[in-house]
Formats: C-alpha cells, sequence, structure tokens
C-alpha cells in the first residue's frame, strides 16, 4: 500500500484484511510500516511492541542478546514476539526507532527476518508512509502487487505517478502496479487517467460510516457487512487477485 498522505491507505489496508479474513482465502500478515501507527488499532488489536522498539533497545544495548545466540536468531525471536494475533490475521508494527545508535547491522538483519517471515504466510499487507523509501529501508524490497491510493485531484494523481517512478528507482520488485482513487463519488474522466503510470483498478466512494467510526476509533472489523466501500472494494479485489 502507498499514496499520499490522507488518502486512505490505512482504511483500505484494513478494509482488505477483513475482505481476505471472510473470504478464508489463507493466512494473512498485516504490517504496519507508518511511524504513525494505527493499522492495528483500526483492525481492533493493540500494539504492544514495534520493531522500532526492538531496535532502539539493540542499538542502545547490544549486550542484551544472549551469549548463546546469534545477534540474527535474537532479532528473528523478537521480531516474533513482536507479532500480534488478531480474529483471523496477525499484525506487526515496525515504527521507527527514536535513539542515537547505528542500526545498519540490525535494519540489514531485519530485512532477512522479513523475508523469512513473509513466506509464511499466503497475504501480507503492508500499510506504507507516504512514499515508499521506508518498504525498501526496513521491510522487503519486492511485492507482487503495489497498491497506490490517490484522491482525484491533479497533485494526488502525480503523487501517484512519482510513486510508480519511485518504486523503480528503488529497484522494488513489483508484479503488478494498481491505482484506486478513493472518496470519489462518480467517474473518473478518461483525460485524468490517460496519463497515469500505474494500471487502473477504479474508484472508492466517500463514505460517511467510515468517517463516523474514524472520528470515535471504531475498528472497521465491526462495519456493517453490507458497507458500500467493502462492496466497491471487493469488485475491485477480484481484479487484483485475478491479476496475481
Amino acid at each position: 500500500m502507498a499514496g499520499k498522505g490522507g488518502t486512505g491507505k490505512t482504511t483500505i489496508a484494513a478494509l482488505l484484511v477483513r475482505i481476505i479474513k471472510e473470504n478464508r482465502l489463507g493466512s494473512i500478515l498485516a504490517v504496519d510500516a507508518d511511524p504513525n501507527s494505527n493499522l492495528a488499532e483500526v483492525l481492533g488489536v493493540e500494539a504492544k511492541e514495534s520493531i522500532g522498539c526492538i531496535l532502539d533497545e539493540l542499538g542502545a544495548h547490544p549486550e542484551i542478546v544472549p551469549v548463546n545466540m546469534g545477534k540474527d536468531a535474537f532479532i528473528e525471536y523478537r521480531v516474533q514476539t513482536a507479532i500480534i494475533e488478531g480474529d483471523g490475521f496477525d499484525v506487526l508494527t515496525m515504527g521507527r526507532p527514536e535513539g542515537p545508535g547505528c542500526y545498519c547491522y540490525v535494519n540489514n538483519s531485519l530485512r532477512n527476518v522479513m523475508e523469512k517471515l513473509i513466506n509464511d504466510y499466503d497475504f501480507v499487507i503492508i500499510d506504507n508512509e507516504a512514499g515508499l523509501e521506508h518498504l525498501s529501508r526496513r521491510t522487503t524490497r519486492r511485492a507482487d502487487s503495489l497498491l497506490v491510493i490517490s484522491d482525484a485531484s491533479c497533485v494526488g494523481l502525480r503523487a501517484a505517478n512519482r510513486i510508480a517512478e519511485l518504486t523503480h528507482e528503488l529497484k522494488i520488485e513489483t508484479k503488478n502496479e494498481f491505482i484506486i482513487i478513493n472518496r470519489c463519488d462518480g467517474h473518473i474522466g478518461a483525460d485524468k487517467i490517460k496519463d497515469l503510470k500505474l494500471d487502473y483498478l477504479g474508484v472508492l466512494p466517500k463514505d460517511p460510516e467510515i468517517e463516523s467510526k474514524s472520528r470515535l476509533g471504531e475498528p472497521l472489523m465491526s462495519l456493517n457487512n453490507e458497507n458500500i466501500t467493502i462492496n466497491a472494494l471487493r469488485k475491485l479485489g477480484e481484479k487484483i487477485w485475478l491479476c496475481n
């Protein structure tokens, strides 16, 4: 998941988790890679520890690694303990380290751990921060589908194109690159999407029910099953599955 700030990436990531879960398509790992972490909250679970906290602890106190355990094994163990088990899905919060230590070795090890972890799940949804640097630096360098969320503005669509360009610059391997226009009533004119560098999937409507739950801090798992956004996303999701 990628896009400029405020486009609804976290909301759509959570709803995709819900749809995959309801259809029993396989095991799910939801990764919150946004430093302003709230994916767990939207999914109705509590994030108790983030990867950022683990990096801080290891950077400041490398001696905490047991003498009979290598650093890589210790990092893998700590990452596993940071995973939250939800109802039909798991959640891992990346966070961001705050300390002054050097994290080069830890970050490199973390990439290796994430590669192993990703292979343990049928579906991995990464809710990324604005841009893709975080995805390249601390999670994974490959994805079956890059899903960019945008609004209908010219600024938003230009930002989406820039994300597509950045994906290639960072050498992130993707099989498919899609765009969804969020909070849009009606259709998008052909003139607006003709220059997109991503495959256009469609639009999701403005949704008062989701806006209400966001204001109240309620999880999206409690949305009515016939919610307009969920129904629209089910149809767009079918296109994603078919391409993979």
